[in-house]
């Protein structure tokens, strides 16, 4: 069943203007629409915001308590009667984790959204062994469902 969605796509400072352009040329918002919907269970509303390294920082620091840009931060509002959440990427860690992993920008940014939409309704991967192995399946099963290889 088609989930209904209410998608804002922000892009943050990416310099320079090559870095900006490569990052939205990945991203374009039909995908990440399709890549959100494939991880819902229900309707949502959610914000994706790219940023850079320091705003990246900044809302890990301030809000994680770790002090370095992470690769997505999920602000989850709500979970019913929809999803409400904000994921937070940031550009220069998924570029150069996917350039580590051997993997397109494009595809890095697919499991990085389905992951932060399954934080976003709950899934945790840091609680306990068993909570990460079952995240980690359901995400392997949504990206082959969109054509994309295990990420792990």
């Amino acid at each position: 069943m088609l989930k209904n969605l209410i998608l804002s796509l922000q892009f943050g400072k990416l310099a320079p203007v090559a870095l900006l352009e490569r990052h939205r040329a990945a991203l374009p918002r039909h995908s990440v629409a399709r890549w959100i919907r494939h991880a819902l269970q229900t309707d949502a509303e959610i914000t994706v915001r790219i940023v850079d390294a320091e705003e990246g920082q900044a809302l890990n620091r301030d809000y994680r308590k770790k002090d370095y840009a992470t690769n997505v931060l999920t602000f989850d509002y709500t979970q019913k009667p929809i999803v409400t959440a904000d994921l937070v990427l940031c550009a220069p860690v998924i570029a150069r984790e996917a350039k580590e992993q051997r993997k397109t920008l494009q595809a890095h940014y697919a499991h990085l959204l389905v992951h932060g939409t399954l934080h976003a309704q709950g899934w945790d991967h840091e609680t306990s062994e068993v909570d990460a192995e079952a995240m980690e399946a359901r995400e392997v099963e949504i990206l082959a469902g969109l054509g994309i290889k295990s990420p792990y």
